[in-house]
């Protein structure tokens, strides 16, 4: 059986019941863990041991969340108001699991989802979306990783150029793997708002009603935006439940054609600011 789960955000105890829930064997299923493992829940080490652990049976995306453990780790990025990663950068496994944590994907299919963290951008296709995200896996899993972590922030470009190049290439990639919500109708992406769907900014949409998307068609899987909360349509699955708020960490069976939508309730560990 396989499964998409929506963001787990350092709530071990919540995944650990999930796993419990769905009788989930590692001998047997697998599991597709849609980005933002750690951070502002309270166990982000024990989330990445029991994650790790579960070696080919588990497929982790990276998320926002996970790309600052490790821009923190290399010291490029400093501790953010609600972080919970002292725990993981403190730990004798740190240099493993900081290595681990690198080498997951950006994207990947998954019985037919198209599976990232945040979206895509309209002018994006299926091919030029794993074209970007293997782009970006090998960067993050080369040599100088490192360096391109502090050229990683920055708001620009917004906009998709195919003619970009280089770390403005990368970076708007990044963005939209990790950040996008909403884009105007031209497909520029806004990074301000953090309200669910049904109220977009003035002249913008949620990236997956965005006229004129190069991947309506595609089914795809997605976390990041707790405030949208569960949605499940035929080509639609947005599974960040807000676990780490108090709400539900969430889980999809997707094998054999079908969608069965599986949820624990976690106890709040964070409150939004």
């Amino acid at each position: 059986m396989h499964y998409l789960m929506g963001d787990v955000q350092g709530c071990c105890d919540a995944l650990d019941a999930l796993l419990e829930k769905l009788a989930f064997s590692p001998s047997r299923d697998h599991l597709t863990v849609l980005g933002d493992l750690v951070n502002r829940g309270p166990r982000s080490l024990a989330t990445l041991q029991r994650l790790r652990g579960l070696g080919s049976s588990v497929t982790c995306l990276l998320g926002n969340h996970d790309l600052h453990l490790l821009a923190a780790a290399q010291g490029v990025r400093k501790a953010s108001k609600g972080d919970t990663l002292t725990q993981v950068l403190d730990s004798s496994d740190r240099d493993a699991l900081i290595d681990w944590l690198r080498h997951r994907p950006m994207a990947v299919q998954a019985e037919g989802w198209l599976c990232v963290h945040a979206g895509v951008v309209p002018q994006w296709t299926l091919a030029t979306t794993l074209q970007l995200a293997n782009e970006l896996e090998q960067e993050l899993r080369s040599a100088h990783w490192a360096d391109f972590l502090k050229v990683m922030y920055g708001n620009e470009p917004a906009h998709w150029d195919e003619t970009l190049t280089g770390d403005a290439r990368l970076r708007f990639a990044v963005n939209v793997f990790t950040r996008i919500r909403f884009v105007n109708d031209i497909g520029t992406m806004e990074f301000v708002s953090k309200d669910a769907g049904a109220s977009p900014p003035p002249g913008h949409t949620a990236w997956f009603d965005a006229p004129g998307r190069l991947t309506r068609g595609v089914p795809i899987a997605f976390g990041h935006w707790s405030t949208l909360g569960l949605v499940q349509r035929p080509d639609l699955l947005a599974l960040d439940t807000g676990c780490v708020w108090g709400g539900q960490l969430s889980a999809a069976r997707v094998d054999a054609g079908r969608c069965e939508i599986i949820q624990v309730n976690c106890e709040q560990a964070q409150k939004p600011f």
